[in-house]
């Protein structure tokens, strides 16, 4: 008989991210001697799908946080449905079906052309992928920048981490639409600083996130709303399903692009970013069960802070090339912070494993 969830071992919520582990990496070690026939081209491919596993773990820790927070207010149901269905959004449709749709569009093909590509000219669809950097980067970097800034622009907003920026900004919160003019400033700006037809390229694809996030909240709270009606069962339903998704493949679009500086084989992409994306739900899991960031109360903070910071850089992508190890560990490290600082406060305060007192919900959750 399986125990009950709050008796699982921290290792016990990583079973089958480790089976697809193996898995995985037997597989792309096959791939890797089928395309060259050689121990070092299996090696090679058996290194490469470790290092993009690493990579999506150190860019997403802060999505299974984000995750987390959602998934607490959502019914048993639905999380079991973001858990299943999600990974298989998250690993075949963002890590196959999103690079070959990009590919598809840029070079106006259709998909099995796509595929095909992938297959037998790696470095052609590379360059395509690559070529595609800028509208991605404005768009999942607007979406992740309202995400961000949502959270922080909350006059409810009652815990605070970095007390006197927090509070101006929960203060500033009382302005209507403050979040959208900051980011709609930063896009005027970075357009300008790109000129040309990017210029043009950068502001309608950084509108299109804006309008997709915009989007998402009217019809998640509708969505919701309409199902609470109907069923009190229905709580966090298919409204909070797509706000999790979309928010999902924000996060990956800065892996799945940067992984095609590691190979430009899509499939051994697919393998390592989703050996990757098993370990992050695994998190996710862990978090809602062990009731964390309930007990680390500047966590979530973090991940947030850790957002944004992904967002800057995905604009700045547009202009330098930025290493993907700058990116993960840069969110790695505001959360460890944030970590440090909860453990601080918990012993200043003599806080034991008991949840701190619940906040009033943000409209980031909401």
């Amino acid at each position: 008989m399986t125990p009950p969830a709050s008796h699982r071992s921290a290792l016990g919520y990583f079973v089958w991210a480790f089976i697809v582990t193996i898995a995985g990496l037997i597989l792309g070690g096959l791939l890797g001697w089928n395309m060259t026939g050689t121990l070092g081209g299996m090696a090679t491919a058996f290194f490469i799908c470790t290092v993009l596993a690493v990579l999506e773990i150190s860019l997403s820790f802060d999505n299974a946080i984000v995750n987390a927070n959602k998934l607490k207010e959502m019914t048993p149901v639905w999380q079991h449905r973001f858990l299943t269905w999600g990974i298989v959004v998250a690993v075949f449709g963002m890590r196959i079906v999103f690079p070959l749709a990009i590919v598809a569009i840029a070079a106006h093909i259709g998909p099995w052309e796509a595929l095909k590509l992938a297959a037998a000219e790696p470095e052609q669809y590379a360059q395509i992928m690559h070529d595609a950097h800028l509208p991605i980067a404005a768009f999942g970097g607007t979406f992740l920048m309202m995400v961000g800034l949502t959270y922080f622009f909350n006059r409810e907003k009652e815990v605070h981490w970095i007390v006197s920026l927090e509070k101006a900004m929960a203060h500033f919160a009382t302005i209507k639409g403050i979040e959208i003019a900051f980011v709609l400033i930063l896009v005027l700006i970075f357009s300008s600083l790109l000129g040309g037809d990017d210029a043009t390229t950068f502001l309608y694809a950084a509108v299109y996130g804006l309008l997709t996030f915009l989007l998402v909240e009217v019809l998640s709270g509708f969505l919701d709303a309409s199902q609470k009606a109907m069923s009190a069962a229905a709580k966090g339903g298919f409204g909070a399903f797509l706000y999790l998704e979309i928010l999902d493949a924000s996060f990956s679009f800065d892996g799945v692009i940067g992984a095609f500086a590691l190979t430009q084989n899509l499939f051994i992409i697919a393998i390592g970013l989703g050996i990757g994306a098993m370990y992050v739900r695994s998190m996710t899991v862990m978090l809602v069960e062990k009731g964390t960031l309930a007990h680390y109360r500047y966590l979530e903070h973090g991940a947030f802070y850790a957002i944004l910071i992904l967002s800057i850089i995905m604009y700045a992508q547009t202009l330098v090339h930025i290493p993907e190890v700058i990116t993960g560990l840069g969110g790695a490290t505001l959360i460890g912070i944030s970590l440090w600082s909860s453990i601080r406060y918990n012993k200043r305060n003599g806080v034991s494993h008991h949840p701190v007192a619940e906040k009033p919900r943000d409209r980031a959750q909401a």
